[in-house]
């Protein structure tokens, strides 16, 4: 590709600057994290926050990689600890006339809130609310929440509050694999739901304590969102829950699944699948029996689209295409042929076409359907040719 080093992620396209904040509510694991990225009044001196927002980070995803954290740490700190996302932190939110329509998405097995930045930042220009959630199932490479000290006054309760860790769990040996991921799936669902019903909270004018104390005023959100126009979307694992989410929640219209991971759903869901996916699929990462189960969505409903990037890897769909140097490129693949900024461009404009038709935008974004059927560059429809024996 003749990239000396790492790119740096994009800014969004869409006619709207993209800002972001952090949101936890509740002080325990049943509690909600989550980066919001919306339309922002843009900020001339605004600060772009960390890409990996604590070290914290670096060791979780050691730790996903099997690898020893003495020294893949502080190499991850040092590759990627500088690295920024071309957003507006905690920047003002931009209010229109009509309302924005709403995406929560879900990341993958070993990732956390930020990893899906140009997507999230992208859509966010679009003028979509994006709910990116930390999940708290062990799936994160790592998250954390906020428990409060015992004996301490209420008013003091913030500043007293102390931090604890989840750490990424893999399943046990001896142990099932799908009688672990299938629990942490419905974990990961009942997230995206709970992070709906929080919006809609906000809505009704209920006050929301973040508890991160940001800049930021969530009662700002209220009269902004089209709770008519909302979709659920994630990659990998966070593919399979954006599946289950939206069998699961009537408000979500449809769902975007970016090389999803297949195999935690149970064979009891399938025929309850009624609404539309789009399957975004890259060309070397899935196995024949993950395709036979997005085809039997598809004969259920002949709006799932399942197209496929050429060129693409499962990395390709997260930032780490953008931010990985060649070398690191190399060892763990987060580059296929394909130009990374190509592929994502492909990604968004599929996911904006089908969200166009299934949220009933008004916007241009149909300009694109050819790419729902899998029709330009390095795009073809259905299923890549050339599958994984993972």
């Amino acid at each position: 590709m003749g990239v000396a080093q790492s790119l740096g992620l994009p800014h969004g396209k869409g006619p709207h600057q993209a800002g972001c904040t952090d949101v936890m509510v509740g002080h325990t694991q049943k509690g909600l994290f989550f980066r919001l990225l919306y339309p922002c009044i843009p900020q001339a001196e605004a600060e772009q926050p960390l890409w990996i927002p604590r070290y914290e980070y670096c060791r979780g995803l050691a730790d996903y990689m099997n690898m020893n954290r003495k020294w893949c740490a502080p190499l991850l700190s040092v590759t990627f600890g500088s690295c920024r996302i071309p957003v507006c932190w905690n920047a003002p939110f931009k209010s229109c006339d009509s309302k924005y329509p709403l995406i929560i998405f879900s990341h993958g097995l070993g990732a956390f809130r930020t990893v899906y930045s140009a997507v999230c930042a992208e859509m966010a220009s679009r003028g979509f609310v994006v709910m990116a959630l930390e999940h708290r199932d062990h799936s994160a490479s790592a998250t954390y929440f906020y428990k409060p000290v015992p004996e301490t006054p209420a008013s003091a309760e913030a500043a007293a509050a102390e931090e604890e860790w989840i750490p990424f769990q893999r399943a046990q040996e001896g142990q099932k694999e799908f009688h672990f991921r299938n629990p942490q799936l419905h974990h990961r669902a009942g997230e995206c739901i709970q992070g709906l019903r929080l919006l809609q909270d906000i809505e009704s004018g209920k006050a929301v304590t973040n508890i991160l104390h940001t800049d930021f005023d969530l009662s700002a959100l209220k009269d902004n969102i089209d709770f008519g126009k909302v979709a659920v979307m994630g990659h990998s694992f966070g593919g399979a829950t954006a599946v289950q989410a939206l069998v699961t929640e009537p408000l979500l219209r449809c769902a975007i699944a970016l090389d999803a991971w297949m195999f935690p759903l149970h064979n009891s869901l399938y025929p309850k699948v009624t609404k539309p996916v789009l399957f975004v699929n890259t060309e070397k990462f899935q196995t024949a029996e993950s395709v036979t189960k997005m085809k039997r969505i598809g004969t259920l409903n002949s709006q799932t689209k399942i197209i496929t990037i050429l060129g693409s890897v499962h990395q390709s769909q997260t930032d780490f295409t953008f931010l990985a140097g060649n070398l690191l490129n190399r060892v763990f693949e987060t580059r296929g042929t394909l130009d990374p900024y190509q592929g994502l461009d492909i990604t968004n404009k599929a996911a904006l076409a089908f969200l166009q038709k299934h949220l009933e935008l008004e916007e241009d974004y149909d300009q694109w359907n050819d790419l729902l059927e899998g029709v330009g560059d390095s795009v073809v429809p259905e299923a890549p040719k050339r599958l994984s024996s993972l």
